[in-house]
């Protein structure tokens, strides 16, 4: 625990003018980002009586052991260069509101030539209409089914598209009514993209036009005395009115405007969101917060401002924020949302009318979110709690393990050897922190040897930054090993897809994240019994740490086998310890398969264009689509190779001499028939015929290494 007296900038040294600070810890950790009208004013108060800050802000100046700050021109610029850096540090004690899950939206793709209509998650993309978000996914699709009787827009994938665009034969949809079918040419792109539009004018609340013209033409069928048609069209009235119950009138003039909510406490914050459009509640969404930092009801709306904009433009943001407080000033918070909009939005209280009414209601909603959130959490932190000292006490550690690496081998019969780090911290996956490393030391299977080089090469990346810091001493410290050098040892980060390319990105200490391995663990775990215990202790000896306490779990009977004794630690089988401890050797073990099957695949996968120097994945495919297979460019000539954008004659060149030197496959036969099958040869690593990749590499989180 640091003074904070022991960093405190000189008198005269912070400038009296706007700006954003960051309070680092002993490892070069941002954990705090803040923002100041005045640094000098802002930065002073955390530098008073300890006794009279907020104990979480107490907590905050003691944890951090420097504080720097970037000076800017305006308050708004301040807003911006803030969220960046909470975006980018991610750090522990400022106020970050987590979603609980992914919430759906509808989805138009106007930026493809037949629009798609279709639920999407995650980050929104260029050139799509978005929709929502909704509670639940089923409601989207029944709001969908109902509309797509009078608005038949495309719903089915890209394949199902093309294999109906080849066989000339629509899908279901189409044959019932609820796709125009463009597929199969029963609408020109323009006609199709005419549905689509009027379809995003519905959905964004021009409702009363479609309604009344469908009862035109009704009419008109039925004055005609085509009785089928408007039976037909009476049916879709019908439809588009069911749809609209979907989403009950709240504001009578049409208003589009998002209403914020806050439930908070002592310890923790919910906040709800109504986004309304055209008078219609949209979708909904909220999340909960711990309270971090002394914060007070504008500092919340502010933060919460931030969260829902920072990454919004256009129509995106609304018109009007209606919130239960203003930031203070409010002035920058307003001018940044208009700048965001493109056009002015205004940011207010609702006093009085409708507004006031359903904002009544949305805080309502945040009230019991904070009432779910406190039942789940209570028994979570108190489990948590619980299985960390548990594991204390079996260890006889000092204290409770708060942060756990645990590191696992895999391979298949010798080959492709891989090992993984997993992370948790507070008894929760960190998954930012994973990483995965090769094994180069040696070949063949050996757990425990591999075991040795995962951990020296983890822990000397962590004593060589100790090092660049002025904090380690190999001289005084028992470095034995002698090289703390950054080397190429072959670890791949969680986000890297593909083989390692024996660099490793180095992050300078001005960058605010520690380096790759700078944070040391309480708890080193790993997957095995009492011999790859010895290794990884071994291993820790060599580099002089004594400090990391090491065990390992044995799959067989779950013991717990510590260095230097002759017989497990045996915890109950109900134990909130062992569950832990299990639930961190399976995450391990998950990770480290996951890489050696990707390694396996890739391998496997690899083609005669792999060996051409300097193409890549991406002219592969340019070239595989050009020609549509292998066999087709392997009969072209060098001067047809370079009419395909991208590659030169060089390149043709050697392409042309690789495809020469390669065998090509011989043909497959269906053992049913006889008959011989003109299979496509493989282009390279996870390359298709269509372009397409064809190796799973894990979900989106494993490769980013990142929290889902």
């Amino acid at each position: 625990m640091a003074d904070p007296s022991s960093y405190r900038p000189k008198p005269g040294q912070i400038p009296d003018s706007p700006g954003v600070y960051r309070f680092r810890d002993e490892h070069r950790r941002v954990i705090y980002v803040g923002k100041a009208k005045s640094l000098r004013q802002r930065l002073a108060s955390y530098f008073q009586d300890i006794t009279n800050l907020h104990p979480r802000t107490a907590t905050m100046v003691t944890t951090a052991a420097s504080v720097e700050w970037t000076v800017v021109s305006t308050e708004v610029e301040a807003l911006q260069l803030e969220y960046s850096w909470i975006k980018e540090f991610d750090p522990r004690f400022n106020v970050k509101y987590r979603d609980d899950k992914s919430y759906p939206y509808l989805a138009v793709t106007m930026n493809e030539e037949f629009p798609r209509v279709q639920v999407m998650r995650g980050h929104k993309k260029k050139g799509v209409r978005y929709f929502g978000p909704y509670g639940h996914a089923w409601a989207i699709r029944d709001t969908v089914d109902l509309l797509l009787r009078v608005f038949p827009v495309r719903t089915c994938s890209a394949g199902v598209f093309k294999n109906a665009e080849r066989t000339g034969r629509p899908c279901l949809l189409g044959y019932i009514g609820k796709c125009a079918a463009p597929c199969v040419g029963r609408v020109t792109p323009e006609e199709h993209r005419e549905l689509a539009e009027d379809f995003c004018d519905f959905m964004a609340g021009r409702t009363n036009t479609y309604i009344r013209r469908v009862e035109r033409q009704m009419a008109d069928a039925a004055e005609d005395m085509e009785y089928e048609k408007a039976a037909r069209l009476r049916d879709d009235v019908g439809a588009l009115k069911k749809a609209m119950e979907k989403s009950a009138v709240v504001l009578a003039d049409a208003t589009d405007a998002d209403l914020i909510a806050l439930a908070e406490d002592e310890l923790e914050a919910a906040v709800q969101i109504f986004h309304v459009r055209g008078g219609r509640v949209r979708g909904q969404r909220g999340w909960v917060t711990d309270k971090v930092e002394a914060v007070t009801s504008g500092d919340l709306v502010e933060h919460a401002l931030q969260q829902l904009y920072g990454e919004e433009s256009g129509d995106s943001v609304p018109k009007e924020v209606l919130v239960p407080a203003l930031p203070d000033p409010v002035e920058p918070v307003q001018e940044w949302l208009t700048e965001r909009r493109g056009s002015n939005v205004s940011l207010r209280i609702p006093q009085r009318g409708d507004k006031k009414a359903l904002m009544e209601t949305v805080a309502r909603n945040a009230q019991q979110s904070l009432v779910l959130h406190k039942t789940k959490r209570a028994s979570d932190l108190t489990t948590r709690s619980r299985a960390l000292e548990e594991i204390a006490e079996a260890l006889e550690l000092d204290s409770a393990p708060l942060r756990i690496e645990c590191y696992d081998i895999s391979h298949l019969q010798g080959d492709d050897v891989v090992a993984s780090m997993v992370v948790f911290e507070d008894g929760l996956a960190r998954k930012s922190e994973y990483r995965r490393f090769q094994i180069k030391g040696f070949e063949g299977q050996d757990d425990v040897r591999s075991m040795h080089e995962v951990l020296t090469r983890r822990f000397k990346r962590y004593l060589s930054d100790k090092q660049q810091t002025g904090e380690w001493d190999p001289e005084t410290n028992g470095e034995t090993n002698g090289e703390t050098n950054r080397e190429s040892n072959g670890e791949v980060p969680a986000g890297a897809n593909g083989e390692s390319n024996g660099e490793t990105n180095s992050l300078t200490e001005e960058d605010g994240r520690p380096k790759r391995f700078a944070y040391p663990p309480q708890l080193v775990v790993v997957d095995g019994g009492q011999p790859q215990v010895a290794a990884a202790q071994r291993a820790l000896d060599e580099l002089g740490i004594d400090d990391i306490a090491v065990c390992g779990l044995a799959k067989r009977l779950e013991e717990v086998w510590v260095p230097g004794d002759d017989d497990p630690v045996i915890l109950p089988r109900t134990s909130e310890g062992l569950y832990l401890l299990q639930r961190v050797r399976d995450e391990a073990h998950r990770f480290a398969i996951t890489y050696q099957r990707t390694k396996r695949a890739k391998r496997f996968k690899a083609g005669p264009l792999d060996a051409v120097p300097g193409l890549g994945d991406a002219r592969k495919q340019t070239l595989i689509k050009h020609f549509g297979s292998v066999k087709r460019l392997r009969s072209a000539t060098i001067d047809q190779i370079c009419e395909v954008p991208g590659i030169g004659r060089k390149t043709a060149e050697s392409i042309v001499a690789a495809l020469a030197g390669a065998v090509p496959a011989g043909p497959a036969v269906n053992t049913a028939t006889g008959e011989i099958i003109e299979d496509e040869e493989p282009a390279g690593a996870g390359a298709s015929s269509d372009g397409e990749e064809s190796v799973s590499t894990g979900t989106s989180e494993e490769r980013r290494g990142q929290e889902p």
